[in-house]
């Protein structure tokens, strides 16, 4: 099976819309096999559901995401466990345990407005930027 995670500096990146890389884990026997830092190419929203897909991606591990870009990873038959932060190999090894803290209902649906103030999306609290 091979699992993604959004990917930062060893961090769970909090954007998926924005993730600049994928680490990829390739896991047999609920152990981590190996694991690589892919880029995306800049690729946007449905280009990295896509993308994922092309590495036989089953599961996605990321922090905030969109209401179309969850579409296209189920579309892709891609897992996702959303809401997720820290650090990327604890993250998943706490998915093999049956561990991982995640938000079946994270969203992000405010395209074309400015956050309030307080505003999180994810729990990540996302600033002043689109976290999708």
């Amino acid at each position: 099976m091979k699992l993604a995670v959004t990917y930062e500096n060893e961090m769970i990146f909090q954007h998926f819309g924005h993730t600049e890389f994928f680490k990829i884990y390739e896991i047999e026997d609920g152990k981590i096999l190996t694991s690589r830092v892919v880029s995306t190419g800049g690729s946007g929203h449905g280009a990295l559901s896509r993308l994922l897909a092309e590495f036989d991606v089953e599961v996605l591990i990321c922090g905030g995401i969109g209401g179309g870009a969850q579409v296209a990873l189920h579309d892709a038959g891609i897992q996702l466990f959303g809401g997720v932060t820290g650090n990327c190999d604890e993250a998943v090894q706490a998915y093999l345990d049956g561990k991982l803290a995640y938000r079946p209902d994270v969203t992000c649906n405010h395209h074309g407005h400015h956050h309030g103030e307080g505003h999180t999306c994810g729990d990540h609290g996302c600033g002043s930027h689109s976290c999708h």
